[in-house]
């Protein structure tokens, strides 16, 4: 699809612009890379046992042992949001979107962590929390001036 066409149709400028304006500068850039690549390795132990992860199966049966049923979806969709979304975010493409979907993400995580206090060493929400408050702002900023999100959006203005 050329640029002209992308211009010329309003309907889908219209719910395009949204998405993916941004009013971060460099510091959405400085934000969502590191937030967003240290998701992808989250979502990558949980959809394929890298980097010393349990896989869609492990994951699973420990996601339904702590009444995340059924376990091995819940894995999927965890590890489907941390992985893609943070890959998404690290390239600031669909940004908002993708910020969205990994806030909700560490909103369940820290449903699960919150008996155990704030204390990672105790296995609390701090690091869910963390990840939380970086993916909520980057929904506000969207993915700032040096993203995919930027590109797209100058050819449809």
């Amino acid at each position: 699809m050329n640029t002209n066409t992308l211009k010329g149709n309003s309907l889908i400028s219209s719910y395009l612009q949204p998405l993916l304006a941004t009013q971060g500068g460099i510091g959405a850039l400085i934000l969502r890379v590191p937030v967003g690549l240290i998701l992808a390795a989250h979502g990558s132990q949980k959809l394929f046992g890298w980097l010393g992860g349990y896989g869609l199966e492990g994951t699973g049966q420990w996601m339904a042992s702590i009444g995340f049923e059924p376990g091995v979806l819940m894995a999927f969709l965890a590890g489907s949001a941390e992985f893609f979304g943070g890959l998404l975010l690290a390239l600031g493409l669909l940004t908002r979107p993708a910020a969205l979907v990994t806030a909700f993400t560490m909103v369940m995580a820290i449903s699960f962590h919150l008996p155990n206090g704030l204390f990672v060493s105790n296995n609390g929400y701090e690091f869910a929390l963390t990840l939380l408050a970086a993916t909520a702002a980057l929904l506000f900023l969207g993915g700032g001036r040096l993203s995919l999100d930027e590109i797209l959006a100058q050819k449809i203005r």
